[in-house]
């Protein structure tokens, strides 16, 4: 903030004595005498205190002829007047405030005064000082602390749970899901299948990796395989059309008998080809005749 000081009129003495010079308001002869200035015009020192003289913005009093003056913004004050509201340090040749109240403080109970709060010590946070806004709330920047390791996070990327601030690595270990496969963190995106989260690229066919999110897929003792990689090296064949038994496509239904496995559709009497499915049946070598079938054989 700035001022102007003045120090009282300025006073002259008459340069000619034998000229007439005059005050403006009360015409008296101001030759050999003190005087001030107004508007350019010569005012005796008695008219200048009683009709020129600025009003002290703090004791209301006028600030005469005689008196230093300090303005600021149109506002004028006694040299003695211009002090601190709150300590009432003189502040004619120190730095100073003005708030928008009017009011005039030094600097240190202008930071204290006006400047915001940190959120976490609670003190003043000075102009110039490093902080960190969030929300509309602000802290100085080394008590902006992770919630959990309590290390400053200054302009690094942090995550919130509720009011808590956390750093990334602490969040990533208190709150974020773990893989079931590699058991890191998911911090974006995965899929979850059977309750369990996955990384999009963990969840992958056990034989050509081929990614299995949104694509067909079985799961066959914990492990999981794309259609063609489970019908070419997992299913069983089946002992009737000897093609893959993958539950995919027509019909999910199977057979069962000793070591051989069947498609329900294929288990058929060989010579009538009546379903024997839920039915008693004959095996003959690798055939399945129905019990009348097998009495012709």
């Amino acid at each position: 903030m700035t001022f102007h000081r003045h120090s009282g009129p300025r006073s002259y003495l008459s340069s000619t004595m034998t000229e007439r010079f005059d005050c403006f308001y009360c015409r008296e002869n101001l030759q050999g005498k003190k005087y001030a200035k107004k508007d350019e015009k010569p005012v005796c020192v008695r008219c200048f205190d009683k009709l020129c003289a600025n009003t002290c913005a703090e004791c209301r009093k006028p600030i005469g002829a005689d008196a230093k003056e300090l303005t600021h913004k149109n506002r004028h004050w006694h040299e003695g007047c211009f002090r601190c509201a709150k300590c009432y340090k003189p502040l004619a040749n120190e730095p100073f405030a003005a708030k928008d109240d009017g009011k005039i403080m030094c600097g240190k109970c202008g930071d204290r005064d006006g400047s915001p709060r940190c959120q976490g010590c609670y003190k003043v946070i000075t102009p110039g000082a490093k902080n960190v806004e969030y929300k509309h709330k602000v802290w100085h920047e080394e008590c902006f602390i992770c919630f959990e390791c309590k290390q400053p996070i200054r302009s690094q990327s942090f995550l919130t749970k509720g009011d808590e601030m956390y750093c990334t690595g602490c969040h990533e270990k208190k709150f974020a899901k773990h893989c079931a496969r590699c058991k890191e963190a998911i911090t974006s995106g995965g899929i979850t299948y059977q309750d369990q989260p996955w990384h999009s690229e963990c969840f992958v066919c056990n034989t050509c990796k081929k990614p299995l999110a949104g694509a067909r897929f079985t799961a066959h003792e914990d492990q999981f395989y794309c259609v063609n990689c489970y019908k070419a090296d997992v299913a069983k064949k089946c002992s009737g059309c000897q093609n893959p038994i993958t539950g995919f496509g027509r019909g999910t239904n199977v057979v069962n008998y000793e070591d051989k496995t069947w498609h329900e559709y294929c288990f058929n009497c060989k010579k009538c080809s009546l379903s024997m499915a839920h039915k008693r049946f004959v095996i003959n070598g690798n055939d399945i005749y129905c019990p009348d079938c097998a009495k012709k054989l």
